[in-house]
């Protein structure tokens, strides 16, 4: 490595040495952004693929963040003004502008993406791996959204139901399975399955949902992925759980929960001696750390198996098939090597509030809970949960898209 520095300092000085006659050697032009006319080759697909990939998984840590202190996943030892407001459960539109257009954004990088790729002079859309994962992508773009936002806006359009994203990312997902199926991509149909399994549940197509989810093996993980290259691909919530003290596991349901694979975490101390807890960034809150996410390109998951056997254990509960869902459950805790449960005596209410924690703890700190809870809260049965009253249960319109867009504007 020195050697090569020499030879370039080498290069260098003899370039000065001619003088201003060479003086356009030096001189360094910036390209400028890429023309469009050079991206209309089937050469540039893996790059729009890469593309929606970091978008979505941009959007995907804040939302991890967000969902996590506005449910029941993680307290808030921190600093940050909007932090400490969402933990209380108040979302205002003019603190979430960054997080709403990254999600919008991931969207529509995705969708744009794709009606590109089909245009492509010379690319055979049909029958490419890229188009598979390109449609997958767009899926969890638009489920991340109907998860997690209140209304739906579409490209500056008026103001819909969240199911409108339900609806979106269903269609995606059943033509990733299309492609996937064709092509033999066995990742991403598994993970479109459990994709579509997840959005079918959400719109109430349980058996459609459970049909979706006995396609995908229990072991089976889909990431979004993240990198040490750069902040931007960080994992943010290792930056404000380990470069930071900003979200702690104390306070939580959580923090009574020991020696659990789903839900791993760590005391802090200040000292090797273990006599007084770490702070949180406030100064007062005890750091209980989450170690589901160690460094700064740790992936998250996006959809797995155990989430599949969690959501059909669901589905059995809702037809008040307790043994079923007790079984289901009981598989799903056989992957992380945890000790089977057996059905309460009490019944069906204290089923549900089993089902509700174990279903917790396998999607903890993926950006999920927040809708889980949502829609239990809205439940008029024995499923019912009642952490979310009071509090806001989803991510509004920003301020931004308010302002920018008069169909949003009342929104």
């Amino acid at each position: 490595m020195r050697h090569s520095r020499m030879v370039r300092h080498g290069a260098l000085a003899a370039a000065i040495a001619l003088g201003a006659s060479c003086h356009d050697y030096l001189t360094v032009t910036n390209p400028g952004p890429i023309a469009d006319e050079s991206l209309q080759t089937p050469d540039a697909v893996p790059g729009f693929v890469t593309g929606m990939s970091s978008d979505l998984s941009n959007a995907l840590d804040e939302v991890v963040r967000i969902s996590g202190i506005a449910s029941d996943e993680l307290g808030h030892g921190g600093s940050y003004t909007g932090e400490g407001l969402w933990y209380r459960g108040i979302i205002n539109p003019e603190d979430i502008n960054d997080q709403w257009a990254l999600m919008q954004r991931a969207r529509w990088v995705a969708e744009q993406g794709i009606t590109r790729m089909k245009a492509l002079p010379g690319f055979t859309y049909d029958n490419d791996a890229a188009s598979a994962r390109a449609n997958l992508l767009a899926g969890f773009a638009d489920r991340l959204l109907g998860e997690n936002a209140c209304k739906a806006v579409i490209d500056g359009g008026a103001v819909q139901s969240d199911s409108v994203h339900f609806q979106r990312a269903l269609a995606y997902f059943t033509e990733a399975i299309r492609i996937a199926q064709a092509r033999n991509v066995v990742d991403v149909l598994n993970a479109a399955y459990g994709g579509r399994a997840s959005v079918k549940a959400s719109l109430g197509d349980w058996p459609g949902a459970v049909a979706d989810a006995q396609q995908v093996p229990a072991a089976f993980v889909y990431n979004a992925v993240y990198s040490t290259n750069s902040t931007r691909e960080n994992n943010s919530l290792v930056q404000e759980t380990y470069v930071r003290r900003e979200f702690t596991v104390f306070g939580t349901q959580w923090a009574q929960v020991f020696n659990d694979p789903r839900v791993p975490w760590d005391t802090i101390y200040t000292s090797a001696a273990k006599t007084a807890v770490q702070k949180g960034q406030d100064g007062k809150t005890n750091f209980f750390r989450q170690r589901k996410y160690t460094d700064l390109g740790a992936d998250i998951p996006l959809t797995k198996g155990t989430e599949m056997l969690m959501l059909r254990a669901e589905a059995a509960l809702r037809t008040g098939d307790i043994g079923g869902a007790f079984a289901l459950i009981n598989q799903q805790r056989t992957v992380y090597r945890l000790p089977a449960l057996s059905p309460p005596p009490a019944g069906l209410a204290a089923a549900w509030q089993i089902l509700e924690k174990e279903y917790g703890a396998v999607v903890w700190l993926e950006g999920r809970r927040l809708w889980q809870l949502r829609r239990w809260q809205a439940a008029t049965d024995a499923s019912h949960n009642g952490f979310l009253d009071g509090r806001a249960t989803c991510i509004p319109i920003s301020l931004a898209e308010r302002q920018s867009n008069p169909n949003a504007s009342g929104g």
